[in-house]
């Protein structure tokens, strides 16, 4: 209702109240510019078709209502396409959770602990596969038995070599809310941990994961849901946990950090150089989990829907689809052609308009945020930073002081600033 107060997000995600020391949350509902249930309801034609252009405006304008948030992040992730209708949309719904159930139950058959409602914490396996009975495991998942059954293949001893770390991880994830006090929401989050793991060999499972997962199992339902809304996420972040010998994927956007910040602020960019800080290693963690760190568990859900809408691009889901569906839905393809610039975030839209003077791939918005966090706290880091360790420190300073749309609105100046420079 137009007028009313501005209601607080954290009942919602409820802390525990022995947690004193979270950072303060800054989001609060607004009515008439948070994308409340009935906006939402009235956004879709009678056949669920729904009008994206519309809904990112408002997301925009104060991000989503927490009790609708987990059904549009669908959307802004790419999971549905935004002209589908209900019908089709749930046709799909089906069919993902009929796969994510056929994986889980490949993997409970390979190690029985998955989907058990338990987790491990311990090694289960030795680097040559040979089963570790440690009392610890036999404990956690109340066994007497074996729980790996020899030989093994190295596919199967590189996925159980990570059991115990995502246990270890799922643990110390988002300890503060009460929603992980129930051992059956750890077990949720380590389960689909464990089956991504399985299903991306590539990527495998990396630390961060869990801090990016755990959203989506709090704010869906469904387990199988949860497990798509993550490996979508996955789609846009993969490449930053892509490991070699000699490199970690995120290097990468640490680069076009670097490059950012020189032609944007090369006083800084020198400052950093010198301190040893070219390498821009000390905004690893922004980068690995979006930020989880730097506001509360709230605010960064606010933060990243106001990335996605600024990025949204609605060919996302064609993009996504694996080839041979995209192949049987000739009708789907002829669709996907057309790409309304209306239908697009702002940050997209820039990036379009752009397109045609570069020839590089565009830069996720993630990038340009940490780089105006840095520019905002430029003349700070000038002043007193005197080592690295000064730069790590007034860096996590900012945990709890940062405001999640002057961050994206500080992201969006500087990237157009930047293509000026860059473009021109």
């Amino acid at each position: 209702m137009w007028g009313a107060p501005a209601e607080p997000a954290d009942s919602y995600y409820e802390v525990r109240p022995e947690c004193t020391d979270v950072p303060k949350t800054r989001f609060k509902i607004k009515p008439g510019k948070t994308l409340s249930a009935r906006k939402w309801q009235a956004a879709f034609t009678p056949e669920g078709q729904l009008d994206i252009g519309k809904t990112l405006s408002r997301i925009h304008r104060g991000g989503i209502h927490p009790s609708i948030r987990g059904e549009v992040w669908e959307f802004l992730l790419g999971c549905y396409e935004p002209k589908s209708t209900f019908d089709e949309r749930e046709e799909i719904r089906q069919r993902r959770r009929l796969q994510y159930s056929a994986w889980k139950e490949e993997c409970h058959q390979i190690f029985p602990v998955v989907g058990s409602g338990k987790f491990i914490t311990a090694p289960v396996v030795t680097e040559d596969g040979q089963p570790i009975q440690d009392p610890l495991v036999l404990q956690e998942t109340n066994s007497g038995k074996e729980l790996t059954h020899g030989p093994l293949d190295k596919k199967v001893i590189q996925w159980m070599l990570t059991l115990h770390q995502i246990g270890l991880d799922v643990i110390r994830t988002d300890r503060t809310l009460v929603f992980y006090e129930k051992q059956e929401n750890l077990s949720k989050l380590w389960d689909i941990l464990a089956v991504y793991a399985w299903v991306d060999r590539d990527v495998g499972y990396c630390q961060g994961m869990s801090d990016l997962c755990s959203p989506m199992i709090i704010l869906l339902e469904n387990e199988a849901d949860a497990f798509w809304c993550f490996e979508r996420l996955m789609r846009r972040l993969r490449g930053n946990f892509r490991c070699t010998e000699s490199s970690v994927g995120v290097e990468t956007q640490l680069s076009n950090l670097a490059s950012i910040t020189q032609v944007i602020d090369p006083k800084l960019h020198q400052h950093l150089e010198t301190l040893g800080g070219g390498d821009y290693l000390f905004a690893f963690r922004m980068l690995m989990v979006l930020f989880r760190r730097e506001f509360s568990f709230c605010d960064s859900l606010y933060l990243w829907e106001m990335m996605w809408a600024l990025e949204y691009d609605p060919h996302l889901f064609y993009l996504y689809e694996e080839a041979e569906s995209a192949a049987s839905t000739k009708s789907e393809g002829s669709k996907a052609k057309a790409k309304s610039i209306r239908q697009c975030g702002k940050y997209e839209r820039e990036n379009m308009k752009n397109g045609a003077k570069t020839s590089e791939a565009p830069l996720p918005i993630s990038v340009f945020l940490v780089a105006s966090v840095l520019k905002d706290k430029s003349s700070k880091l000038l002043q007193e930073a005197r080592g690295l360790d000064d730069v790590v420190k007034i860096l996590n300073d900012m945990t709890g002081n940062l405001d999640a749309k002057k961050a994206c609105i500080g992201a969006m100046k500087l990237h157009k600033k930047y293509l000026k420079k860059v473009c021109f």
